[in-house]
Formats: C-alpha cells, structure tokens, sequence
C-alpha cells in the first residue's frame, strides 16, 4: 500500500473478527514498529503483545471499560522503557523521550497493521496503575497506549478535521 493512501484510508477500528493473526505477521508489524525513529536510536519502547482472553479482558476494563479491546484477537501495549531513555538523556529522556519513543512506534505499528488489511485502535484512556500491576511491569517500564488489533469487522467512515489554516503558525504563535 502506497504511505500517502495509507496515511489517508486509516481508520480507528473497534469491531473485530475472531480470526487469529499468524505469528508471522504479527512479528512483521512489530519489526515494522520497531524501525519508527528514536531518540539518540535508544528505542526506548517495549511491546507487550497479549492473546490471553482473561489479560484482554482485565485491560479492557482498565481502559474504562472499552470492550472492544477483550474482543480483539490480539492487544499489544505499547510502553515507554523510562530506564533506558532516562540513561542516555536524564529526566528529559525518560520523561518525554521514552514517552515519543513509544508514540512513534505506535503510528509505525498502527500504519504497518492497516497496510497489511487489519484494524487498529490507538487507546491512551486506561489506568496506568492498572495496565501495570496486570502485567507486571517493572516500574521504570511505563504504559501509552493499548491497541486491539484484529480483521476488521466495519469500515468506519472519514471523521472531519480542523482546518490546517487554524493549525499552523508561522516563525510565531
């Protein structure tokens, strides 16, 4: 799929198929995330991929109960490893840096997942005490975002967006 189609035909998906995702294009997508840019190339991010229905089910009420995460065949938590941004850049690297590391692996993650005809949902809404105590996270590994992946089961329509004009500044606010 050509990047500028992808950019654009993306959708947040929240109704899956019950298919299971074969291994190999799941270690596909998470390559693909992988390769997303890093702060001094530390990759300060970590994947959590979960298929356990009883985990699936104890995040999605963690994320307010968005259920359409436990419905998914696949939830893969993307987080923030704070340790390891944190020894390259002090409190900016583990603060923000891990925490960029993680969103960018997460667009890569979302855009690989839609090239290969499967639905995502970027999730941010959830407990971050929670997530972690239900995966045993060390505490400098920190939870951003959940996201169910699966086929989709509906094909949501464009949302509208603000005007560029009212978004860009130039050299000042």
């Amino acid at each position: 799929m050509e990047a500028i189609r992808a950019l654009i035909t993306r959708r947040s998906i929240r109704r899956f198929r019950a298919d299971a995702i074969p291994d190999e294009l799941l270690w596909e997508i998470l390559d693909l995330a992988n390769i997303a840019p890093s702060a001094g190339n530390l990759q300060a991010r970590e994947f959590i991929v979960v298929r356990d229905g009883d985990i699936k089910q104890k995040l999605s009420i963690a994320a307010y109960d968005q259920k359409f995460i436990r419905e998914a065949p696949v939830a893969i938590v993307v987080c923030g490893n704070q340790k390891r941004s944190g020894t390259g850049y002090g409190s900016r690297g583990e603060h923000l840096y891990s925490i960029q590391d993680a969103d960018a692996a997460t667009m890569h993650l979302l855009l690989a997942a839609h090239s290969q005809e499967l639905g995502t949902c970027w999730v941010g809404a959830f407990d971050d005490e929670e997530v972690c105590s239900i995966l045993k996270l060390p505490e400098y590994i920190r939870p951003i975002a959940i996201i169910p992946l699966g086929y989709p089961k509906e094909s949501p329509h464009t949302t509208s967006r603000i005007k560029i004009e009212k978004l860009v500044h130039f050299d000042t606010w």
